[in-house]
């Protein structure tokens, strides 16, 4: 069964840092193109961060940049996003998601809260 389960979210203070992980299980990540999904209260689900299979690129929305970080261990099977000088605008629920540009299939984890208040 193909799962994608994310961890690490919770509350922080404003410039704190937060390490979200996505777990993959049924399918290798080593694979696909993973990325980064945010949704705050009332907004459209907006794109953090992409991984290209080749873990040689990155990309970043701009409103992240030098502040982000994704990685992949694939021997683990896990995604990460490093998060350093968190803002109240970071506040969202975070998703994990795997992308085969070949194949067309995609599959999302269940979401992670990020709350950044003092």
């Amino acid at each position: 069964q193909v799962q994608l389960v994310e961890s690490g979210g919770g509350l922080v203070q404003p410039g704190g840092s937060l390490r979200l992980s996505c777990a993959a299980s049924g399918f290798s990540l080593s694979t696909y193109t993973m990325s980064w999904y945010r949704q705050a209260p009332g907004k459209e689900r907006e794109l953090v961060a992409t991984s290209t299979s080749s873990s040689r690129t990155a990309d970043y929305a701009d409103s992240v940049k030098g502040r982000f970080t994704i990685s992949r261990d694939n021997a683990k099977n896990t995604l990460y996003l490093q998060m350093i000088s968190l803002k109240p605008e970071d506040t969202a629920v975070y998703y994990c998601n795997a992308f085969d540009r070949s194949l067309l299939i995609q599959y999302w984890g269940q979401g992670t809260q990020v709350t950044v208040s003092s």
